[in-house]
């Protein structure tokens, strides 16, 4: 598989596939593909495996394409303005927001992963559900906004506001701290907790969340009747 991901804020991935290679997507990613790729959805993994992927954010049912009779070309891509990362697998697992996962290799297993402690779930801004992507080669996935990518020393700490935070590799310590002070936490604007990702190990940070946008955007909607 070759690949390259174009654009700016509204990314998608090109995926070159050899004759015979199979790739997977969440559903409703694909935009476009080559008319020698075939297209089926398969329950990967079982009913179980299928059922823990939607309630991650991804589809119970995972599209598979084929390229046969030649090489062929898949293109996916996000629901909102953002970035697409590619992720490789064979140098470790990755803990992403729900959601986050697009699509990849076929040996790349979407599984749902858990906050292991319940601060971090109540007040962390991910809540107690996340993506985890393992197994072999390159994975790819979708955040609003703009990307940020921090390689974290052992020991190094980064606060991040709440529900930034996009992925990381399994190796960092994913946690809550508080923001400051009471009148910082009511007049700051981060509220009263950020979270805190430490090292070592690679995190990614967006600049936008699709709430904030959806946030920013409802103002100007037309009100009802008008």
């Amino acid at each position: 598989m070759k690949y390259t991901i174009n654009g700016s804020n509204l990314q998608f991935v090109n995926i070159q596939m050899d004759s015979g290679e199979v790739i997977n997507s969440r559903s409703g990613a694909m935009v476009f593909m080559s008319g020698n790729v075939s297209m089926d959805t398969k329950m990967e993994g079982g009913f179980m495996s299928g059922l823990k992927r939607s309630v991650s954010g991804a589809s119970m049912f995972l599209v598979k394409y084929r390229s046969t009779g030649g090489n062929g070309v898949v293109a996916l891509a996000g629901n909102a303005p953002g970035k697409i990362l590619d992720v490789d697998l064979s140098k470790g697992s990755w803990i992403c927001q729900s959601s986050s996962y697009l699509g990849g290799e076929e040996s790349v297993k979407v599984d749902l992963a858990f906050q292991k402690k319940l601060g971090a779930g109540l007040f962390g801004g991910e809540g107690f559900i996340l993506q985890k992507l393992s197994g072999s080669g390159y994975g790819f996935i979708h955040a609003c906004g703009d990307l940020n990518i921090i390689d974290l020393k052992p020991g190094e700490t980064y606060k991040v506001s709440t529900s930034n935070a996009v992925a990381w590799e399994e190796s960092v310590k994913y946690d809550i701290a508080s923001a400051g002070s009471v009148k910082t936490s009511i007049f700051g604007g981060e509220g009263f907790f950020v979270t805190t990702l430490t090292g070592p190990g690679k995190i990614v940070i967006q600049s936008l969340t699709l709430d904030d946008l959806a946030m920013a955007i409802y103002p100007f909607l037309p009100s009802t009747g008008n």
